[in-house]
C-alpha cells in the first residue's frame, strides 16, 4: 500500500494504525530521512539541506533508501505501507518498476485529504510545541506549494489504475483510520487478496 497526502495531514499516525490492522511493515521516507540525519550519515548530510528547504529529495537517494526497505518489508512481514514515497510522477514510475523486481507491486493507495488552511493551523501548531525545524511559516508554505504542484498529480495516475481510496483527513484520528480500514478492506477483498 502506499500514503499520500500533504505534511500535516498525519500520515505518520495514520500509517502506524493501518500498517498495524494489516500486519505489513510501515516504511515512513522521512522516518529513514531523520534517522539518516541523526546519525550524521553521507544521505542524512545530503537530504538535510534538501529538507530544511522543503524541496523534495533527489529521486536516486530516494530510490537508495526506499529499495532497501522494501526488500526488509517483503522478507520480513510479506507486504508494507510505503508513506511519503513516491512524491512525484517520477518517482512513481520508478517505484513501479522497482515494485515489480521485488514482487511487491502497490494494491492500493489511500490519499488523506485536508485543507491547506487545515494544515497550515497543524504544521505551525506543531512547530509551536518544540516540533521539526522545517516547521516554520515560510517553508511549511513552501512545502504545500511542491506538494499541490509535484505530488497531487499522483492522484489521477493512481485512480487512471484503478488502486485510489480518497479518506477525509479532517475527522477525528479514529474516525480517519476506521474510514480508512472499511475503503482498504474493500479493496483486499474485491482484488481476492
Amino acid at each position: 500500500m502506499l500514503l499520500i497526502a500533504p505534511p500535516g495531514a498525519g500520515k505518520g499516525t495514520q500509517a502506524d494504525r493501518i500498517s498495524s490492522h494489516f500486519g505489513i511493515a510501515h516504511i515512513s521516507t522521512g522516518d529513514l530521512f531523520r534517522q539518516h540525519i541523526a546519525e550524521g550519515t553521507p544521505i542524512g548530510q545530503s537530504v538535510k539541506e534538501y529538507l530544511d528547504r522543503g524541496d523534495l529529495v533527489p529521486d536516486d537517494i530516494v530510490i537508495t533508501m526506499v529499495r532497501k526497505a522494501m526488500e526488509e518489508a517483503m522478507s520480513g512481514t510479506g507486504g508494507y505501507l510505503l508513506d511519503g514515497f513516491p512524491r512525484n510522477l517520477a518517482q512513481a514510475r520508478l517505484g513501479y518498476h522497482l515494485a515489480s523486481e521485488l514482487g511487491a507491486t502497490v494494491h492500493a493507495v489511500l490519499h488523506l485529504d485536508v485543507s491547506e488552511e487545515e494544515l497550515l493551523r497543524r504544521l505551525l501548531d506543531r512547530g509551536a510545541s518544540g516540533g521539526r525545524s522545517d516547521d516554520n511559516e515560510a517553508t511549511i508554505r513552501h512545502r504545500l506549494e511542491v506538494y499541490s504542484t509535484q505530488t497531487l498529480p499522483l492522484l489521477d495516475y493512481y485512480k487512471g489504475r484503478g488502486v485510489l481510496v480518497t479518506v477525509n483527513g479532517e475527522q477525528p484520528v479514529d474516525d480517519v483510520t476506521a474510514e480508512a480500514i472499511v475503503a482498504l478492506e474493500k479493496m483486499r477483498a474485491a482484488a481476492g487478496a
